[in-house]
């Protein structure tokens, strides 16, 4: 019986910040994700249009065009708004979180990211099968 490996699940994580996007990609990577950066929503845009990433993980807050704004050319796009985009910030509920709301975002993530729930989140959209969670081979 030949078995066919599935493929990692693609993130595209998009975050200004470089400490916490490498932070963040470290830990997407543990959970078994490939995860793709980008620091500006307007390469996150052209790259999700040219990568088809199965999920955008994205802050709010970024230099020249939010995320919000991001994720409405994301949706308005055949290509890309099918994909789903997780808004992830400092800013509490209000104007920013309910405008990528209705944007179409997916959810809102609440910084600083506990790493327990994030995972529980990113199984609900991207179900993937990493060491943590495999059972060992009986000899």
């Amino acid at each position: 019986m030949h078995v066919v490996a599935q493929s990692k699940k693609k993130i595209l994580l998009v975050d200004d910040n470089e400490d916490c996007r490498a932070l963040l990609s470290l830990c997407l990577k543990r959970f078994g994700y490939e995860v793709f950066e980008s620091a500006t929503a307007r390469e996150a845009v052209e790259l999700a249009a040219a990568m088809h990433p199965d999920l955008i993980m994205m802050d709010l807050s970024l230099p020249g065009m939010s995320g919000a704004e991001a994720t409405i050319r994301l949706k308005a796009n055949p290509d890309t708004r099918e994909i789903p985009v997780l808004i992830s910030t400092a800013f509490t509920a209000g104007t920013q979180t309910n405008q990528a709301l209705e944007a179409g975002a997916s959810e809102i993530l609440h910084k600083p990211l506990d790493l327990l729930t994030l995972r529980e989140i990113l199984s609900r959209y991207l179900p993937v099968e990493d060491a943590t969670t495999k059972t060992p081979a009986a000899k």
